[in-house]
């Protein structure tokens, strides 16, 4: 499914944009170049979504929706939409180190209203059409997001009107109405996600560059997509879930890690044809050209934890929907590369449900070296179809792997990998992922800049402080570029070259 090649993981919220987050700008399109320029196939992003409870982008107000963030403010200066005072009043007391998600969210609704109050009749064309192409979330979507804002962005559980709530046919046909100018708003915000984002792709398909998605397992319980189609939720008669995702005690948390997200009546979406996850798959295409499917094991059989629990200790396995579901999915999805992110607790079972789907699997370096036993993450254990990291989004970076662990570990790494005293270990493990017979290899970002635990972007079961880190526009130089590719090159890993493209570095060009 994968050539043999590499790619970077870099969130776009981390990308070093102007006005406090990463965006679809200047900054983006930068990075496609840096990502040519150092030989890399594929640009790994996390999910796209608005996000709501923890700045997440796990926990989405929507499984369909851009994340208005992402919004590239001076692009909207260039095409009349907004003033230069208007764009950089965003800026304020931002940092460009770090996302500080509450300052963001005090200006960036304000800003895009102007936006859309001068875009929305001179779009009103590629607007409807729009409307029309995305009907089958798109409304209740923008609709919801009204409806939050009208009861202080409360979950949609808590709204004091029961028939709106529950989604009475009048209710909504009311609400619609009352809300119009908001609907307005969240419908216009999209068509501009989904425009700047079909140029940046667009763009990054022109260099060579591939963007690989992440398609979470569950969705928000405060989300659109539970408000708008509880039928396929475990949930009661009053719409409040019986059971809620998470996974038992591991390496992460001695008390497992409580997700909280509403768990799914497969049942359910079996007698549906699993057309809920046919729509939502097919809006990850128009977004990637690979997708990641976070929590594969989870589909063999998931953690089930009774509502009200304050950690996951008392859940249970439950049987997912196994190879039917998988064979469905890549099947209707032919054309679509897939990874099964098969981490965690993996039973014969996970296993085999991994062999029958086809789909290559993760193999995480950070969990190679274990010196108390033998890990199937060690790079001369891999089969070819296979995707190697260095670590993910839930990893620390590989320089500060070797502070969290234990010290036999380090010493086994180190003898592992050939490490002498003062050699780094982030380095050795990116060549050493590089090496392997994996199919594609995938480094953090963090870990070619060799950053310490300041730049870890998420440490699972912490609730705050997380997915706040940013790239220095900086770090991402000419030099680094070349010293990847060199790399890339040495190691069999770069993308065939183009017909009649001359490259940037025989051009002197820099990712600058």
């Amino acid at each position: 499914m994968f050539k043999r090649s590499c790619g970077i993981l870099m969130p776009v919220s981390a990308l070093p944009s102007k006005h406090g987050i990463g965006t679809m700008g200047e900054a983006a399109y930068r990075f496609v170049d840096f990502l040519h320029n150092a030989g890399q196939s594929w640009w790994q992003i996390l999910p796209v979504g608005p996000t709501s409870y923890g700045d997440s982008p796990y926990q989405s107000f929507s499984t369909f929706a851009g994340n208005p963030y992402f919004i590239d403010l001076d692009l909207l200066v260039e095409d009349g939409l907004l003033t230069r005072e208007e764009a950089d009043s965003a800026d304020g007391e931002v940092s460009d180190e770090r996302v500080e998600y509450g300052k963001i969210y005090d200006t960036r609704f304000k800003i895009l209203k102007a936006a859309t109050d001068r875009g929305w009749l001179r779009d009103s064309e590629k607007t409807l059409e729009f409307m029309r192409e995305n009907s089958g979330w798109l409304p209740d979507y923008a609709l919801f997001m009204a409806l939050k804002r009208h009861f202080g962005m409360r979950p949609w559980t808590e709204w004091e009107d029961e028939d709106i709530r529950l989604r009475s046919p009048e209710a909504v046909e009311k609400y619609t109405e009352l809300l119009s100018d908001d609907i307005r708003l969240f419908v216009y915000i999209q068509y501009l996600f989904f425009r700047q984002w079909g140029e940046l792709r667009k763009y990054a398909a022109s260099r060579g560059i591939g963007i690989i998605g992440d398609l979470p397992i569950y969705v928000a319980m405060d989300s659109a997509d539970v408000w708008a189609e509880p039928r396929f939720f475990q949930l009661d008669e009053e719409n409040i879930p019986t059971a809620v995702a998470g996974v038992p005690p591991d390496y992460f948390s001695e008390d497992g890690q409580l997700w909280g997200n509403p768990l799914y009546r497969w049942d359910a979406m079996k007698a549906d044809g699993y057309g809920w996850w046919i729509r939502r798959v097919d809006g990850a295409r128009r977004l990637y050209d690979a997708v990641r499917i976070d929590h594969f094991r989870g589909l063999e059989s998931y953690w089930s934890v009774p509502y009200g629990e304050t950690t996951a200790k008392n859940g249970q396995w439950v049987k997912g929907p196994g190879i039917d579901f998988v064979r469905v999915i890549t099947s209707w999805f032919g054309d679509m590369r897939f990874i099964a992110e098969d981490l965690g607790y993996l039973t014969p079972e996970v296993k085999q449900l991994l062999e029958e789907s086809g789909l290559p699997g993760m193999k995480v370096l950070e969990f190679a070296f274990d010196a108390r036993e033998p890990s199937n993450y060690l790079p001369h254990t891999y089969p070819r179809h296979c995707v190697c990291y260095t670590g993910t989004h839930d990893n620390a970076p590989a320089a500060a792997w070797e502070y969290d662990a234990s010290a036999e570990d380090v010493e086994y790494c180190r003898k592992y990998l050939g490490i002498k005293e003062d050699d780094s270990i982030a380095h050795a493990m990116i060549r050493a992922g590089l090496a392997s017979v994996a199919d594609l290899f995938v480094a953090q970002m963090q870990d070619y800049l060799e950053l310490g635990s300041g730049a870890r972007m998420n440490t699972p079961g912490i609730p705050g402080g997380n997915w706040q880190w940013r790239v220095s526009a900086s770090a991402l130089n000419a030099s680094l570029a070349a010293d990847i590719r060199e790399l890339s090159a040495l190691y069999g890993r770069l993308p065939d070259p183009v017909p009649g493209e001359v490259d940037d570095a025989d051009k002197g060009e820099t990712a600058e």
